[in-house]
């Protein structure tokens, strides 16, 4: 399933996990690359620059594959200090990265100066078009559907996807809300060179998440994401419970909530801790709307193979439909 994505990347097929905080370890990066698709290690779950450059050795030894490292900036003005991360990067002779969050630019000059092919995640495309300027390799668009921080401007992907495709030079990959093959062969008919998947691969058998809170999102619907952050316009998208709730509690009090009425709630110590223990209720967990879409917990091979294969039969049967209408309208 050859796409400028997959021949750009060196990959089997166009299918790239997402980097997920708590989530995006070697176990599961390797899973995803020795399926075929790319495994993506996710930097600042790593406690320091030092603690990467060993995530990254783990990885190696357990994949032959390319595989990518992701990189979220702070949305923070004042936390802009990466210097050792991109450096642990280089150092660790990594040919792929993804940044996401903040303005790329510095950390894009940085990484090409490398030859580092570099995936830049955007939610809307006046940002995608300034990451393209700006020398992004790749262009992941993130529809509203999608967990984390899915922007302000609440587009969801059947409509921003064609957009970006229409308007970037870049290869483009379509994220958020794409869970199965039929989500695949979708943003490919809409013009994307591949798919961006998170909360799927969070649902895997090597996810190094509690195994309970993999039954809580398996038992969930498509109604049990919530909007969190959306009073100080840096939206995210989270599983419905205990914590996440209360956020949104607290921002529709009469007074509103100020960011230190919150603080305690959205550290991501808690968010680790939960992961970790499989209290479901005790810290954030990142969930897409696919929730509704996810009723079992496979392999990363399977999975892939899974997806490829109705991939190819939804395509099949949408040109097939195609043919029929024509013979019948002839």
């Amino acid at each position: 399933m050859k796409t400028k994505l997959s021949a750009l990347l060196g990959i089997q097929y166009p299918i790239v996990q997402g980097g997920m905080q708590w989530v995006g370890r070697a176990e599961l990066a390797a899973a995803v690359s020795n399926a075929g698709a790319l495994g993506m290690v996710t930097a600042r779950t790593q406690p320091s620059p030092d603690e990467l450059r060993h995530e990254i050795d783990r990885t190696r030894a357990l994949t032959s594959k390319p595989f990518g490292v992701n990189l979220t900036l702070s949305f923070a003005a004042r936390d802009m200090a990466y210097g050792d991360w991109v450096r642990a990067i280089v150092d660790s002779g990594v040919k792929i990265v993804e940044t996401a969050g903040n303005n790329p630019r510095a950390l894009i000059e940085a990484f090409k100066e490398h030859g580092i092919t570099i995936v830049h995640k955007c939610t809307s495309i006046r940002h995608a078009l300034s990451a393209q300027r700006y020398g992004a390799d790749i262009i992941s668009i993130d529809g509203f559907e999608a967990a984390g921080h899915p922007g302000e401007d609440d587009v969801p992907g059947l409509v921003l996807l064609p957009l970006a495709c229409e308007q970037l030079d870049a290869p483009v990959l379509a994220s958020g809300g794409i869970a199965d093959g039929r989500g695949m062969a979708a943003a490919l008919s809409l013009g994307a060179d591949g798919v961006n998947i998170g909360t799927r691969f969070m649902m895997t058998k090597e996810s190094p998440i509690h195994e309970n809170v993999k039954q809580a999102l398996l038992g969930a619907n498509e109604r049990d994401t919530i909007l969190i952050k959306r009073t100080f316009r840096h939206t995210g998208r989270f599983y419905k419970n205990a914590v996440s709730e209360e956020i949104v509690a607290m921002e529709h009090r009469p007074q509103g909530a100020t960011y230190e009425d919150i603080q305690h709630l959205l550290a991501g110590s808690r968010g680790r801790a939960a992961m970790r223990s499989g209290d479901v209720h005790g810290g954030l967990i990142c969930a897409s709307q696919t929730i509704g879409l996810i009723d079992d917990i496979p392999s990363c091979e399977e999975l892939v193979s899974r997806m490829v294969a109705q991939c190819r039969t939804a395509l099949g049967a949408a040109l097939k439909a195609s043919d029929a209408l024509t013979n019948h309208y002839a």
